[in-house]
């Protein structure tokens, strides 16, 4: 079980860097080109990632090497990924050591601040995001598709409960913006999940599209039980049925 510990200024000074390097981050399209921007990127990158564990830098030397190799266009893509894992990997870890897993209460009405924390989680994302909720609507797109980093995948998996008015949001949004979306819908949902980048998982007490509007709800952070969880519905998502 997590037992958080006194954090020390340097772990909150590097989280805040972690934080800002994937806020900042370049687009999997970019990272390849040699200008100044992409330069300072990788090397505030490596010098985060030394100070967190110098042990990982062989890894992300040879990750780098990928992106910076002119003749392997999809090593620059593998590399790219995996140095955006290291950074999640690295942001999960200090957040351990310094706030602890997410636990937010809200109150009826905090419609923004239970937004604001999904938000938050969903602008983390650098390879997926797996929303779990069965009852997806179109206002769920128009407030949280716009979040998404583009190279991002989402995937929903909901029940067919709302699909008549999901779906073509979908559409429209993924035409205009070109984000990459599946939808996969089960009768075998009842509680609602919001999965990041397959390795940090949130369980909302209300569906993803009424936060806080008309009862008081939580957001929790899974960790003890995360791959149990994570095999549950991926496992589901799997025999789901393919709408989009």
């Amino acid at each position: 079980m997590y037992k958080p510990t006194k954090p020390t200024s340097t772990d909150l000074q590097l989280l805040s860097e972690i934080e800002n390097l994937l806020r900042t981050r370049p687009s999997e399209g970019t990272i390849s080109e040699s200008t100044d921007e992409i330069f300072s990127w990788l090397g505030r990158v490596s010098s985060v990632i030394s100070q967190i564990d110098v042990s990982r830098m062989p890894f992300l030397n040879m990750s780098i090497g990928k992106i910076n190799s002119p003749f392997d266009v999809f090593g620059s893509v593998a590399g790219y990924r995996e140095i955006m894992i290291a950074l999640h990997m690295a942001q999960h870890e200090l957040k351990m050591r310094t706030v602890g897993p997410t636990n937010i209460a809200v109150s009826q009405g905090a419609v923004f601040d239970y937004f604001d924390e999904i938000r938050k989680a969903i602008g983390a994302a650098s390879l997926e995001v797996l929303f779990v909720d069965p009852y997806l609507d179109a206002d769920f797109v128009s407030r949280y598709f716009p979040h998404v980093h583009s190279g991002v995948q989402v995937r929903l998996l909901t029940s067919k409960k709302k699909l008549t008015g999901l779906l073509p949001a979908i559409e429209m949004f993924a035409k205009q913006s070109g984000l990459s979306v599946v939808v996969r819908s089960s009768g075998d949902l009842h509680d609602r999940f919001l999965f990041i980048d397959k390795s940090t998982c949130y369980q909302s007490g209300a569906s993803f599209k009424d936060g806080g509007r008309n009862a008081p709800t939580t957001l929790t952070q899974i960790t003890d039980a995360f791959n149990a969880m994570w095999s549950t519905y991926d496992g589901i998502w799997n025999l789901g049925n393919e709408e989009r």
